[in-house]
């Protein structure tokens, strides 16, 4: 078993390890965080059926967004659609035998890695040429669309630039995945790639990329528009109501 091999092996346990940990950690903070206050953005639903369908807008098609600013809309739907059909094409490498859909994706979801790519230009372009939005980004906002772009461009490297050894690298996540360590092949843009994907799993728990998760838990979004019908108390203002009673 060579150095490199070894090196990236455990490199991508402490990466799923972080990544997995942290997640759950800041998924726990964000569910115990109180929110003492009715403050859903109107129009807002009147029933949890209703909460759960705008949510489903919300991740979908990013409907917010999408009434405040067309532009920013376009770049942000095309990244994410693309980023999502990317990240199912690499499925292929996490199973055998693969799935018949994975198959069929396997072209679409190679041209889709130029559509992140164009994507992920806008939305960095955005952080220079608008003045309000160039003056609030902070350097961890830059490095993440450059963590990101270089995942991207480097993958597209592998398929047009120089090309590694498929067979090995999936053996090589298979071997991850079953405890049983495979060689890793050594191209330079493939240990690139590896090196990017793993970073962004170590930094992804503490970063601004956690809106991901966190669109379930804003109030604004994920309350029903009751006020008026019933009343509203936090876990833990419901606890010292009870106290005084």
């Amino acid at each position: 078993m060579t150095a490199l091999t070894v090196t990236y092996a455990l490199l991508f346990y402490a990466a799923t390890l972080a990544f997995g940990l942290g997640l759950a950690y800041r998924i726990w903070l964000y569910a115990k965080t109180p929110a003492p206050l009715k403050i859903p953005t109107p129009p807002a639903p009147l029933t949890k059926g209703g909460v759960a369908f705008r949510l489903a807008r919300e991740v979908v098609l990013f409907e917010s967004l999408f009434k405040s600013n067309k532009w920013i809309w376009l770049f942000a739907a095309l990244f994410h659609a693309a980023l999502v059909l990317v990240l199912l094409r690499h499925l292929r490498y996490f199973q055998e035998p693969i799935w018949e859909w994975v198959k069929l994706i396997q072209p679409f979801g190679l041209y889709a890695a130029f559509a992140m790519i164009a994507g992920l230009a806008g939305l960095w372009a955005r952080r220079f040429l608008v003045e309000r939005v160039r003056y609030i980004s902070s350097p961890s906002d830059h490095l993440m669309l450059a963590l990101l772009a270089g995942i991207g461009l480097s993958g597209l490297a592998l398929k047009y630039v120089e090309r590694t050894d498929i067979v090995a690298l999936k053996a090589f996540i298979l071997g991850l995945m079953r405890f049983d360590w495979q060689p890793l092949p050594s191209e330079p843009f493939l240990l690139i790639h590896l090196a990017l994907v793993a970073m962004l799993m170590i930094v992804f728990p503490f970063s601004k990329l956690l809106h991901a998760p966190g669109v379930f838990f804003s109030p604004t979004r994920n309350q029903v528009d009751d006020a008026r019908s019933r009343r509203h108390l936090a876990r833990w203002a419901a606890a010292l109501d009870q106290g005084r009673s």
